[in-house]
């Protein structure tokens, strides 16, 4: 069970439009139809009716409709109750950030400010861009760190927060050295046999640069692992698994050791940012200070 699940099923009971209520959701069509599918296969019985125009639940979906709110209401109380004492504690500055961003950015730049601020505590919440965004907008975070790309829409009304760009990425096609030399792999190249690809989930920040950074062009590869996280995608091209596009914070010192090789030029190579957000309006002193570092 996701909550996103039920979030996704309240938001098409209400509209009783699928584009629409994809769109409030702020994810692709598909991926939203694939959540609601994922909820019906978890109560193990239609709750949408997707013959008619427009749709309507089922008996079994109006059935498990209050069932659904309640449960979204009871979580949301909760976890609101959680964080409002957790705050007693003025000292830990919230911060959320994609994964990939907390893992090979965030967590560095986080020893230096230490050494700057030396009563600095900092709890960083690392999870989906949905959700990063989600807390910011809430206010249950001060800053939020992620990525920005010119193709891709924002999530959060940027007009509210205050931005920060911090440093320039790269998301670049790389493999495995190993592989890539044995197997001649070149993206550039329509020869030969396809390219084990691994794969960013369409709907996903990333998935969403690298299929904008294709274009109309064709990718002579065969998919055989999709994913929405920098890490495991990571670890399987270690291994020698397959191809993929990886920002180059994420892999650094595997290029700087040769054991991971890009395999296309520049035209296949998109920047992103990595930039900080805030509420001024809410930002305290403490994550002021550090917000100036950052």
């Amino acid at each position: 069970m996701d909550l996103n699940w039920l979030l996704d099923f309240d938001c098409l009971a209400r509209t009783l439009n699928f584009t629409r209520a994809s769109a409030e959701r702020n994810i692709t069509q598909s991926a939203f139809s694939r959540r609601i599918k994922a909820l019906e296969s978890w109560v193990g019985i239609p709750l949408i009716n997707r013959d008619t125009y427009p749709v309507q639940l089922t008996a079994a979906g109006r059935h498990f409709l209050p069932v659904a709110l309640h449960v979204i209401s009871q979580l949301s109380e909760a976890r609101q109750s959680i964080r409002d004492a957790d705050r007693g504690d003025s000292r830990f500055i919230r911060i959320s950030a994609l994964h990939t961003i907390s893992v090979n950015y965030l967590a560095s730049r986080i020893e230096i400010m230490q050494r700057k601020i030396p009563d600095l505590r900092t709890r960083v919440i690392s999870d989906s861009l949905s959700v990063c965004c989600d807390l910011l907008a809430e206010g249950a975070v001060d800053i939020m760190l992620c990525y920005f790309h010119h193709t891709v829409s924002s999530m959060v009304d940027e007009a509210a927060f205050e931005r920060k760009d911090l440093v320039t990425d790269r998301l670049i096609p790389v493999a495995a050295s190993g592989p890539a030399r044995n197997f001649g792999w070149d993206i550039s190249k329509s020869g030969g046999a396809p390219m084990p690809y691994l794969a960013y989930e369409r709907s996903s920040f990333l998935g969403m640069v690298v299929e904008n950074t294709l274009g109309k062009r064709s990718l002579h590869a065969d998919t055989i692992y999709v994913d929405s996280l920098v890490e495991t995608i990571k670890r399987r091209l270690l291994q020698g698994s397959g191809f993929a596009w990886l920002p180059e914070t994420a892999i650094a010192a595997e290029l700087a050791e040769g054991s991971v090789v890009p395999i296309g030029d520049a035209d296949w190579t998109a920047a992103l940012t990595i930039s900080a957000l805030s509420n001024p309006a809410t930002i305290n002193r403490t994550a002021q200070e550090l917000w100036e570092l950052l």
